[in-house]
């Protein structure tokens, strides 16, 4: 997995953009939806295709977004999306026409497979996801069965069999405690920038975030101080955080703030673009798109302000 990424050499951006999804061109977005056509053809199913979705005659949907991205992320271009097309086609149809792992797993391994994940607000039915809770701005916690080929996002139907909310929701904080750490990295400049990457295959390696003082104890050896961290999570596979001890977190919030708006663009599973102060569990916005939308910008409140005068008061002054 890479932690920053390049695309593969494609259509340049002076080539008209395609009106569902802009990091194609409208040729490649066109290649695309053919291959998505042809993928669940060879399924046996045939579709009407729009510019971000497919129905098939029984009136089914399948959002293209994610494949969209998988495709315009891998390295080896557009000669291999007919090759991932035809194995998320399989994958959806093997969880769609299958019978639901809620009707034949046992109660226990559904718990035992049980983790809460961090999603964007954006789609999320409060309808049918009523317990969801709210961890920042535009950002819920649900409660999601981790299959071998998928996640099932359970709503509020598919749990009231399984017991109290609070009471899965903890099993599954234990579950996400207990997953190991794929893979990290450090990112750090002579300035004294410098914050910490985890990254993982996991579909719940940015949800960690809400077991963030375990994930700084495993990847640190360190522990929180009553001032928090700043993090981030542009999208699913990654958590980026920095410990907050001294004014080295002023460029390290810079630094985070453009990691997560690059790392949230046109990625499988984005979540937020932004950078968050955690303290003590709760997360507090700090960078925002400019007035123009543009560019970004640190949007700091009293007590965040507070914060940094005492970092800097306490700083000794230089020799």
């Amino acid at each position: 997995m890479r932690l920053f990424r390049r695309g593969p050499k494609r259509d340049g951006r002076d080539a008209p953009r395609d009106p569902a999804f802009s990091f194609f061109s409208v040729d490649e977005g066109a290649w695309f939806r053919s291959q998505v056509r042809e993928a669940f053809a060879e399924q046996g199913l045939e579709l009407t295709v729009y510019a971000d979705m497919v129905s098939d005659s029984a009136g089914r949907q399948f959002g293209l977004a994610n494949l969209a991205a998988v495709c315009h992320n891998d390295h080896r271009g557009p000669r291999v999306w007919g090759e991932l097309a035809r194995q998320h086609a399989g994958m959806v149809l093997r969880t769609m026409d299958g019978p639901s792992a809620l009707d034949t797993l046992p109660p226990e391994q559904i718990r035992a497979q049980l983790y809460p994940r961090v999603i964007s607000g954006d789609g999320l039915d409060p309808q049918t996801f009523a317990y969801a809770r709210s961890v920042a701005p535009g950002l819920y916690e649900v409660l999601a069965l981790d299959l071998p080929e998928s996640v099932m996002m359970l709503t509020d139907e598919a749990l009231e069999p399984l017991g109290q909310v609070q009471q899965l929701r903890d099993r599954a904080m234990r579950n996400l405690k207990d997953l190991p750490v794929e893979g990290r990295e450090t990112v750090k400049d002579s300035g004294g920038m410098r914050f910490e990457v985890v990254l993982g295959d996991s579909f719940y390696t940015a949800s960690r975030v809400l077991a963030l003082e375990s994930v700084v104890r495993q990847v640190t050896g360190q522990h929180l101080t009553a001032d928090g961290a700043l993090v981030a999570m542009p999208f699913r596979h990654q958590l980026a955080f920095h410990v907050i001890r001294d004014t080295t977190m002023i460029p390290s919030l810079n630094a985070m703030a453009s990691f997560a708006a690059s790392g949230y663009a046109d990625t499988p599973g984005a979540i937020s673009p932004y950078v968050y102060w955690w303290r003590g569990g709760t997360l507090t916005q700090l960078s925002d798109e400019d007035e123009d939308g543009e560019g970004l910008r640190i949007v700091v409140g009293d007590e965040f302000q507070e914060l940094l005068e005492r970092l800097v008061e306490r700083e000794p002054p230089p020799a």
